[in-house]
């Protein structure tokens, strides 16, 4: 099955400087993501404008039909979040329910939850 990363491309970190910076945290966080999942048969990517927890950017949405589904926020825009975000959305699409014990969460997203969502399907 299918698991979805959703990354929000208008996350700014705290001391983000429109003068300086010619992306968005989320924007590089986004590609990053993106481009470690290029070749994935079992993650897809897109992007959003706006998760709304602005409080704790970098956004990202992990989600799978028929699965509990998670917002995770608070990443630095880097390949080290990048390549956990993936490496866990990878444990979720593997899982039957989308609960990845914890021993097995990449040490990069512990401390990165946000909300756990239920299915919204019958299952």
């Amino acid at each position: 099955m299918t698991t979805t990363i959703t990354v929000c491309e208008t996350c700014k970190c705290a001391g983000w400087n429109a003068e300086t910076a010619n992306k968005t945290d989320g924007e590089t966080l986004a590609d990053l993501v993106q481009k470690i999942v290029a070749n994935s048969s079992d993650i897809t990517f897109r992007r959003h404008a706006c998760l709304m927890g602005c409080d704790f950017a970098c956004n990202v949405a992990i989600q799978a039909s028929g699965k509990l589904n998670y917002v995770l926020g608070n990443f630095s825009p880097n390949i080290e979040s990048a390549k956990g975000i993936v490496d866990y959305a990878k444990l979720h699409a593997a899982s039957d329910k989308g609960q990845v014990p914890f021993r097995e969460w990449p040490q990069s997203i512990k401390g990165h939850f946000r909300a756990r969502l239920p299915t919204l399907d019958n299952s």
